[in-house]
């Protein structure tokens, strides 16, 4: 019995000093697009050229979560929307499968919810196509109800998000024109207030199914002031547990990539401050293409100034698979240019944009790696080869290295 509750009091003293040394910074991927470039037969190699699960490379790479966005019908969607596009990527099923085969690999997951048939952005957060003639309450509702639908059939397969983004790019809104903020000729009256409506209706749903989830807004450009923004949010009643942004360096002319990160440094920093909450770069991409060691440079530059700032959470690289001017059949037939950021090569291997993933990894929240086995912890003691210790049963506990509430503990 002494023995017992010396080693619990002895674990639960060490778990604060272990959670400050290890870093709660994410390293993480948006690889919605894989599903689609495995159909296409595109694949997927290691450093040293073999071939290997996208999934299990992303934890080669250093990246312990990925972001998958989910789609409302995507095969209702079509570029002119009178007509059925045919697609079925990113819908729930295959975010389901996508999510199953994340926590397989030991990574964690974030859903991004677009409210939309389509990618949304700032410049379309068109309506689903079955949803077109709702009413604005009608509305409401159905945020709710594909809410809760997407993230219960990821519960039923026992996968908790543990972030969830309600609105993709959601800067001028979303579900316009019902949810729109502005048009060219000015604020729309009610904007903000029919805005937050629809977002809280995604945010209540998915702290109902997913209580212990991080729920958050996300919007574009994180080198802007965006304090306006999220002021707007809160006066009118949104909640939010983070905030989640955008960040491409290379993307803007008038500036170079080297000023729009250190904007993007300083205006993280003042978000932090002012709503105290964390901060999450949801969306980053360098253009690989054009010039690797500068976007190398470029996205490290960033990376390394971030990730020393209190309070921020993270960092998930936009699509870095994509390789070979792949393009999606919804970029193909929308008439869009193949995205040209992807951070792998022609053969389908990762480049050294991504080393300062590699050379910084995280370990997932949800599960801990041991020898490329992942073990599920669930709140309890377990060995470093798996075996479940139970919490009354401590006496034998010998010295070593122990797994305890998804911490590493040395118990001497």
């Amino acid at each position: 019995m002494v023995t017992r509750i010396f080693l619990l009091v002895f674990v639960s003293a060490l778990l604060p000093l272990i959670a400050t040394a290890q870093s709660t910074f994410t390293n993480g991927a948006d690889i919605s697009w894989v599903t689609e470039m495995e159909a296409d037969g595109k694949t997927f190699h290691n450093t040293a050229g073999q071939e290997t699960d996208c999934f299990k490379l992303m934890n080669e790479c250093g990246i312990s979560a990925v972001r998958l966005r989910v789609w409302v019908e995507p095969a209702s969607a079509s570029p002119n929307q009178n007509s059925a596009y045919g697609f079925a990527w990113s819908d729930k099923a295959d975010v389901v499968a996508k999510a199953k085969r994340a926590v397989q690999a030991g990574l964690d997951v974030m859903i991004d919810f677009h409210y939309s048939d389509i990618f949304a952005d700032p410049s379309r957060q068109t309506k689903p196509v079955n949803w077109s003639s709702f009413s604005f309450e009608d509305l409401q509702k159905a945020v709710s109800d594909h809410t809760t639908d997407v993230l219960s059939a990821l519960k039923e397969v026992g996968i908790s998000p543990r972030w969830i983004q309600i609105g993709n790019e959601t800067r001028n809104g979303m579900l316009w024109p019902d949810g729109q903020l502005w048009t060219k000729n000015g604020d729309i009256p009610n904007g903000w207030e029919k805005f937050t409506k629809l977002y809280m209706a995604g945010y209540n749903a998915a702290k109902a199914v997913c209580p212990e989830a991080i729920v958050m807004p996300h919007i574009d450009n994180a080198y802007e002031d965006n304090a306006w923004w999220f002021d707007k949010l809160k006066a009118n009643g949104g909640k939010f547990d983070m905030i989640a942004l955008s960040h491409y360096p290379q993307s803007y002319t008038t500036e170079s990539a080297d000023a729009i990160n250190t904007k993007a440094i300083s205006q993280v920093k003042k978000l932090i401050s002012r709503y105290g909450v964390n901060v999450m770069i949801a969306e980053v991409g360098v253009k690989t293409k054009s010039n690797e060691t500068t976007a190398k440079a470029v996205l490290e530059t960033f990376y390394n100034a971030i990730r020393e700032i209190e309070g921020c959470a993270g960092i998930f690289y936009w699509e870095p698979q994509l390789y070979g001017w792949w393009k999606p059949k919804a970029y193909a037939d929308f008439g869009w240019n193949a995205y040209d950021m992807g951070a792998f090569d022609d053969n389908g291997c990762p480049t050294t944009v991504l080393d300062c993933f590699k050379n910084n990894p995280t370990t997932s929240n949800n599960e801990v790696h041991i020898d490329n086995v992942v073990k599920k912890i669930n709140n309890a003691i377990y060995t470093m080869d798996g075996k479940r210790i139970s919490a009354e049963d401590t006496n034998g506990l010998g010295a070593g290295l122990y797994i305890v509430n998804n911490k590493k503990v040395m118990v001497k």
